[in-house]
């Protein structure tokens, strides 16, 4: 009899430690700090250290917010979800990698918000979109990303959308850079800085569009580079200083 109580007693508490490791693996928002500690669930009151430990425990089509400064790593991401904190208070450091890959299905929406990706002349790319799906970065800043490729954003992704607003990018090889693998590509982007690019502000390398809206591209040789069919369509409320011109200029309406 006592060891039929044992058991149940045993069933139950494996089932309610899987159920609560479950519950950590879905929570619909999670949390990280500059004190945290990845072995934690990502609450509130027990957040993770970095992106990484945190996106691990958030149910795709879920959000992660920062609690305080600090620094929280590259990421991977391969589901819908979103990094959201206040303006330059999170911090990616990314030396000699990638600061942040998207590698997401079609169906997948990506939320970059708030971000300071630091590649501090060693860094590869600052955000790689290499999948399908939509990607939305804003309130950012992705500076000097000067080794391999060397871009701010990088964009060879599948059909992919991708929207940059209000971003500065700087001191990298190359501001934007969209080189699609197939499909209809395209980038939007309003109200952003690109300053001080070695060698362009932005590039569109085949059958793949770039909107420009409200947005400084200076400091750099190129402001635009258009090569192999790809086609950069200007409002007309842009600045553009280096060669390079639209292929189509629309009026504002």
């Amino acid at each position: 009899m006592l060891r039929t109580v044992f058991q149940y007693i045993t069933a139950a508490m494996v089932a309610l430690l899987l159920l609560t490791t479950g519950s950590f693996a879905q929570a619909t928002r999670t949390w990280v700090s500059g004190v945290g500690d990845d072995v934690n669930p990502c609450s509130r009151t027990a957040p993770c250290k970095t992106y990484a430990g945190a996106i691990s425990k958030t149910a795709a089509g879920g959000e992660i917010n920062n609690i305080d400064v600090g620094g929280f790593g590259t990421v991977t991401i391969t589901k819908s979800i979103s990094i959201v904190a206040a303006a330059g208070t999170p911090s990616v450091l990314a030396t000699g990698t990638n600061g942040i890959i998207v590698n997401v299905a079609a169906t997948d929406r990506v939320v970059l918000d708030g971000l300071d990706i630091e590649g501090a002349g060693t860094g590869l790319n600052g955000v790689r979109m290499i999948g399908a799906g939509n990607l939305l970065i804003r309130n950012s800043s992705i500076r000097n990303f000067r080794a391999g490729t060397g871009f701010g954003v990088d964009v060879q992704g599948t059909n992919a959308r991708v929207v940059i607003d209000n971003v500065l990018l700087t001191a990298n090889i190359g501001g934007v850079n969209m080189k699609p693998l197939s499909g209809a590509n395209s980038i939007l982007m309003q109200d952003s800085f690109l300053d001080a690019n070695v060698t362009f502000s932005a590039k569109v390398d085949g059958v793949a569009s770039l909107i420009l809206n409200r947005s400084t591209l200076s400091g750099s040789p190129a402001a635009l580079t258009i090569v192999n069919g790809g086609a950069v369509v200007s409002y007309g409320n842009n600045l553009l200083r280096g060669t390079g011109v639209p292929t189509q200029t629309l009026p504002l309406q």
